[in-house]
């Protein structure tokens, strides 16, 4: 168990990321900087030995609380919510952040993918992730330099434009047909994609729960779901050109 309980400074960004097992990883950010969901999911990785970032805990394990002074009155404001999964962890939330006083709001409108099924699909590939550890890390900008990160002339840290692609793609069954469509699909994102991704290759005639989470009525359908906003794509991919619309859009 990691922990660092050095005072915190009144205004700050706070991101938590829990995996399944229930490991936490947060960063407490003075300077409100973005992309620490993604820094978080690199962090995982490297400490849990994982082939690529989760970026598919995003958005459903993740919490998200801004204190603040309120320029008028001087007082700390403070603004908090979480995903279900640590919602019902407010007291860990609390202790991490130092903030016994703050209300957390329970985030109600999840995304379509945020589905326990359809998370649990990667379960085959991200066991470690489902493995109960009790840890509890802080994450540090000096711990993230190589994840993205790049220092200005003057001397400060700034984080970097970082952002992968988390894609489904839904089939049904094993021909050489899908197979070739796999390969050419590969092929593209590999030579098009000039950021991470991760595709999670989804048979729903072994995983029908998941095509009925998702709403999944044909094949072969490839589902950008990060970043926002969820986007698909139904129909055989001979067309490079609408999955680069689907990507980029």
């Amino acid at each position: 168990m990691t922990n660092d309980q050095r005072q915190l400074p009144q205004s700050f960004k706070g991101i938590a990321l829990m995996t399944p097992g229930g490991d936490f990883f947060y960063c407490i950010d003075p300077q409100k900087r973005n992309r620490w969901h993604v820094h978080l999911c690199t962090s995982v990785q490297e400490w849990l030995g994982l082939s690529e970032p989760p970026h598919f805990l995003v958005p459903f394990y993740t919490a998200t609380i801004d204190r603040c002074i309120d320029p008028q009155t001087q007082h700390v404001r403070v603004f908090a919510e979480a995903y279900p999964p640590l919602f019902e962890c407010r007291a860990l939330l609390n202790a991490a952040f130092e903030t016994d006083d703050a209300v957390w709001q329970p985030v109600t409108d999840v995304p379509e993918w945020c589905n326990p099924l359809s998370l649990s699909a990667y379960r085959s590939s991200f066991g470690s992730l489902w493995e109960e550890r009790n840890l509890v890390v802080r994450v540090e900008l000096a711990q993230t330099r190589n994840f993205g990160m790049t220092n200005d002339l003057s001397g400060n840290i700034e984080l970097a434009e970082v952002s992968g692609y988390v894609l489904h793609l839904f089939i049904k069954g094993q021909n050489a047909a899908i197979e070739q469509s796999l390969l050419t699909l590969y092929q593209l994102l590999d030579r098009a994609l000039d950021r991470p991704y991760t595709l999670k290759v989804i048979d729903i005639s072994k995983h029908p729960e998941q095509a009925e989470a998702e709403r999944i009525t044909a094949t072969p359908t490839l589902m950008r779901v990060w970043p926002l906003p969820v986007q698909r794509l139904v129909g055989e991919f001979d067309n490079p050109s609408q999955i680069l619309r689907l990507l980029q859009s």
